[in-house]
């Protein structure tokens, strides 16, 4: 999630590739509710994960999230909720 604009982000997410949608949070209030922002003047989000089923109903929530070590967490996480992707 950031809180810049699609604009702002649109060369950055197609070149890391990613195959998943980054929401754009411009006004905050994914962050606030999710609680990767403490309150709406927050200057950019923590780095939380939040993964979400496609009902929208929270499944995993993980609030110290490492870049290098946290995509595999998740998806061994969610192997062993769904079963091999």
């Amino acid at each position: 999630m950031t809180f810049t604009g699609p604009a702002a982000n649109a060369a950055w997410i197609e070149a890391e590739g990613f195959q998943y949608e980054v929401w754009q949070d411009e006004a905050r209030d994914l962050a606030v509710y999710y609680g990767a922002a403490k309150n709406r003047r927050a200057a950019y989000p923590d780095r939380v994960t939040r993964v979400l089923d496609a009902q929208g109903t929270l499944v995993l929530e993980y609030n110290d999230v490492n870049v290098g070590t946290s995509p595999a967490e998740v998806l061994e996480d969610l192997t062993l909720l769904f079963g091999t992707p």
